[in-house]
């Protein structure tokens, strides 16, 4: 028998216990075939020694927002400016641009916006005004919670008309006269992308192709795309048509699997004995559901989103913000809502992943999935609790007994942790993004970037897992640091777990894919894991990306 490949590196982890270390892997097709021993005598097409370097599982990050960073990737880069000097400069050279290129109606388009780097300030629209004119103006904030436009903008969503209301879950935030100051939170956003969508499939393709090529060279071989086809999240009603159109071109350099936003199911009908309790649920056509697809690009969990984001102190938790006019932030709908909503979609096959950052965000999804699994059964897969961001001990409890996945971002510490302790005050800051506590309630524990929100480096994510120090130097909850080994696991075994994925990836078996990170030296004995570098990615048994 021939192989196609033979990897071979001084010492490849496993994360299997049958056989936790190795030095030479073998591959046929897609998928891993044996190890060490188990090639002797054999002799493959290619052989690829990557020496001193050390292989792990391809990493996974488990929520991730790969199109709207792809596209964001043509937009002004805000996360530059210090400064709100600087913003303008920017705002004014992307003006120019576009004036020289001829285009009056082009939008202005940014991304990264932090007011932690403009001394909390946010952009005076009477500014923005002055440099765009009648052009329309969109730039995203950070979290993906909030952006700011301008009169133009706002003025075409018809926020300048005095019947105009607010959307339910979203602001068009305004001063003490009642005149708008250009801020827009939460779903409020959907007003303005709805005169920017549906984005050609096209288009999509290239924002995936230039991602996911990124993704690549930072070991990422599988990512959870955390929101398609629907709400503020979604770009086009046919975006899954990108996906598939990018992986038959060979231009999607990472396995995606799609969480469709809640918005984009609807009520189905059938047979009494299609849903498990009614004749009726919610999905997509047809009755697909949760699983289906291949393994470049498959269906996952079914997105919900409770709550907003710390930052904007639009996250719904039970005490106040320090010195925020929010106060306990807000749910973006009724519970009664999400309990008819979400629960349609458990019951019609798929498993729940609830985004919810403040605490009582936290526990309306936990009565949800309490609800959903005593009516409907356990699955398979896990629900998830997106972010978790800040958790009280109580729900450690409760939601380890519900056997729920989280996925805590932290790669959040280091930029924004400082900004977050500072919304919640010292009482609550051990809470935020929690690690080892939420391991040792049993509960399982999913690495994930939140990208763009955060930068996709997971090494730098999984350090911070490890010391939790925030760029002040600060040390943000000591008690919740978890291990080099545990931080590995969030990102392979723990989120191929958490994302039902565990039968094809998430360690290195035989019969599972051969998806591979190779890492300049041990990510278990490093001493500081975002110092390793990203040797090379295989994706399938093929390299995605040879930084030799």
């Amino acid at each position: 028998m021939q192989l196609d490949l033979i990897v071979r590196a001084r010492e490849i982890l496993t994360l299997d216990p049958a056989r936790p270390v190795a030095q030479a892997l073998g591959v046929i097709g897609e998928r891993i075939v044996g190890f060490d021993e188990e090639l002797a005598g054999l002799h493959a097409k290619s052989e690829l020694d990557f020496g001193d370097a050390c292989i792990t599982p391809g990493l996974i990050d488990a929520h991730c927002h790969t199109a709207w960073w792809g596209l964001g990737l043509a937009a002004i880069d805000l996360s530059r400016a210090r400064g709100l000097d600087e913003l303008y400069a920017l705002v004014a050279a992307e003006v120019a641009r576009l004036d020289e290129a001829g285009d009056p109606g082009a939008w202005v388009h940014g991304t990264g916006f932090n007011q932690a780097h403009h001394g909390g300030e946010f952009p005076d629209i009477a500014r923005l005004d002055e440099l765009t004119g009648g052009r329309p103006l969109y730039l995203r904030h950070t979290s993906g919670h909030a952006s700011i436009t301008n009169t133009a903008t706002l003025r075409l969503v018809g926020a300048l008309d005095s019947s105009f209301e607010n959307p339910t879950g979203g602001v068009v935030v305004r001063d003490a006269a009642g005149a708008p100051t250009g801020l827009v939170e939460e779903a409020a956003q959907g007003l303005v992308q709805a005169l920017l969508l549906p984005y050609s499939t096209e288009h999509l393709v290239g924002a995936l192709e230039a991602a996911t090529a990124r993704y690549a060279a930072e070991g990422i071989t599988s990512f959870s795309e955390a929101g398609v086809g629907g709400g503020w999240i979604g770009h086009s009603t046919v975006e899954v048509a990108a996906y598939q159109q990018a992986a038959e071109q060979g231009r999607l350099h990472a396995r995606a699997q799609l969480m469709p936003a809640l918005d984009a199911l609807r009520p189905l009908t059938g047979h009494t004995h299609d849903f498990v309790g009614t004749g009726a649920g919610a999905g997509l056509d047809l009755g697909i559901r949760a699983g289906f697809g291949d393994d470049r690009v498959r269906f996952g969990h079914v997105k919900v989103f409770l709550d907003g984001s710390l930052l904007g102190a639009t996250a719904a938790v039970t005490e106040d913000y320090c010195g925020h006019d929010h106060n306990t932030g807000y749910l973006l709908d009724e519970p009664e809502v999400y309990r008819e909503r979400a629960l349609g979609a458990y019951r019609a096959g798929w498993p729940l992943a609830l985004h919810a950052i403040g605490d009582a965000a936290i526990d309306l999804a936990l009565d949800l999935i309490a609800e959903a699994q005593e009516r409907y059964g356990v699955r398979d897969v896990p629900c998830r609790i997106e972010h978790f961001g800040i958790a009280r001990p109580d729900q450690l409890a409760r939601a380890g007994a519900l056997g729920v996945a989280v996925t805590p971002q932290a790669g959040f510490i280091g930029p924004i942790g400082d900004q977050m302790a500072d919304r919640v005050g010292p009482d609550r800051a051990a809470w935020l993004y929690r690690g080892r506590s939420i391991i040792d309630s049993g509960i399982l524990l999913a690495g994930s970037s939140d990208l763009p929100v955060a930068d996709n480096n997971l090494r730098r994510g999984m350090q911070s897992a490890v010391d939790r120090r925030t760029d002040s130097g600060a040390v943000l909850g000591p008690d919740e640091a978890i291990t080099p080994e545990e931080a590995l696991r969030t990102h392979t075994v723990w989120a191929a777990q958490a994302t039902g994925q565990v039968a094809s990836r998430g360690t290195l078996e035989r019969g599972k894919l051969a998806d591979l990170t190779v890492f300049s030296a041990s990510p278990l004995t490093a001493l500081n894991i975002a110092e390793l570098d990203i040797v090379a990615t295989i994706l399938g048994g093929e390299l995605s990306y040879d930084g030799r």
